[in-house]
């Protein structure tokens, strides 16, 4: 958890205005919810890994008696606790509200959220999320929306390049059932593929086999990894995605994620489609269920956010199932990466004054200046006069001008702080 100093807050805070005006543009909604949610919510089984994560809040007025008798329970002792994500925030939200909300909604939603992860680079216990998500719409258009906003907004940010991984959870389970994994053994296996990337075939089949995997499955899934493969180009559609696949890849998830690629390249007004399609790819969260994909940026080698359909996760709330799909950026991940926006900073003026100068005449200059929309700072002369226009600079001010007791209204000169 950090602090930001105001240069900083400033760029972070321009940066966020650029990502809400893209979505908006697209036909997005913001909305807010509740920094905590209630513990059974949190902890429903949906979040994967990241309900492990999750800050708990202690019920008010325990005592220590209610304290020792819950020793063997810790969740006897909370019943909030703070987001680790928007998305199930989200679902209650919709639940609760879906009466006053349109029958397809599409919400933005900018907002902290709390881990508690092990610090390092790149990795923190509060960070932004920048989610839009589409409830109410079951084709392939929503995915085709997001995904488009998405790159737009990169586009906006000058993050050139991008490329979105795309995969299905039913193309997942599908290709497992076909190498003769039970339905048991899926989720460790499904954190065994996760790691493909890192620890390559060999690596993959060996941990499956210590895992207790079933043989045959094990060895027929190495051999697909392994299998010899042309090396003829192929882009986004069809063709690529069979290739990547078994045999008999069920025809309606293919056309699924064929029609994304069509809607995406048509909306971009590009020969080809920025996805490209990974059969591997996993993602961690428990309530994906159909399309799953990661934003890719050429100058990193991690994924600056991701996303998937959920369809499964308003019914648990509603009673009734509702069509749900999301994607979000990693606000922290990409905020370092964007050059600078403004190729003109906006005027800014500090107000130099000597100790003398009355509160009332400082004050008169002071209107004067933000009269006109400027941003006024007012700073007491200092012997070292450089030091404090540097400093000034540092924070965005662009001019300066000196104030002496007695100077007239409009009298005032002003030079340029660079």
């Amino acid at each position: 958890m950090r602090d930001f100093l105001p240069a900083e807050k400033s760029r972070r805070e321009r940066v966020l205005a650029v990502i809400r005006e893209r979505y908006r543009v697209h036909g997005f909604d913001e909305i807010e919810t509740p920094v905590m949610e209630e513990h059974g919510r949190l902890h429903a089984g949906i979040g994967g890994d990241n309900e492990k994560l999750a800050y708990n809040v202690l019920k008010r007025g325990l005592d220590a008696d209610a304290i020792r008798a819950a020793a063997d329970d810790p969740a006897a002792l909370t019943d909030l606790g703070l987001r680790y994500d928007l998305t199930v925030p989200l679902a209650r939200f919709y639940a609760t509200n879906r009466g006053q909300l349109p029958t397809v909604f599409r919400s933005i939603q900018v907002a902290p959220v709390w881990r508690a992860e092990r610090p390092q680079k790149g990795r923190y216990r509060q960070f932004v999320q920048c989610d839009i998500d589409i409830m109410g719409d079951a084709s392939s258009r929503a995915e085709s929306e997001l995904i488009t906003a998405t790159l737009d907004t990169l586009d906006a940010l000058r993050l050139d390049g991008a490329t979105v991984r795309i995969n299905d959870r039913r193309v997942l389970d599908w290709m497992l059932d076909s190498f003769g994994f039970t339905a048991a053994e899926r989720p460790g296996v499904l954190i065994t593929i996760d790691k493909l990337d890192k620890i390559g075939p060999a690596g993959v089949a060996a941990e499956l086999r210590d895992r207790g995997a079933s043989a045959s499955a094990a060895d027929a899934f190495e051999a697909f990894l392994v299998r010899p493969m042309t090396l003829e180009y192929n882009p986004y559609g069809e063709r690529q995605i069979r290739k990547l696949l078994p045999q008999g890849a069920p025809d309606e998830v293919v056309a699924h994620l064929v029609g994304i690629g069509e809607a995406v390249a048509a909306a971009r007004g590009a020969q080809e489609t920025p996805l490209v399609f990974d059969p591997f790819l996993v993602r961690g969260m428990g309530y994906y269920t159909g399309t799953i994909f990661e934003l890719a940026h050429p100058s990193v080698d991690y994924s600056l956010g991701g996303g998937g359909r959920y369809d499964g996760m308003i019914g648990g709330f509603l009673g009734q199932e509702i069509p749900a799909v999301g994607f979000s950026i990693g606000f922290e991940r990409i905020v370092d990466l964007v050059p600078a926006l403004d190729d003109v900073a906006p005027e800014a003026v500090v107000l130099v004054h000597d100790r003398d100068v009355p509160d009332a005449e400082l004050l008169a200059h002071k209107a004067a200046v933000t009269a006109r929309g400027v941003r006024v700072r007012l700073e007491h002369r200092t012997k070292n006069l450089k030091a404090l226009l540097e400093r000034a600079a540092a924070d965005g001010y662009t001019t300066f001008a000196t104030v002496s007791a007695g100077a007239p209204a409009g009298s005032l000169e002003f030079k340029p702080l660079a």
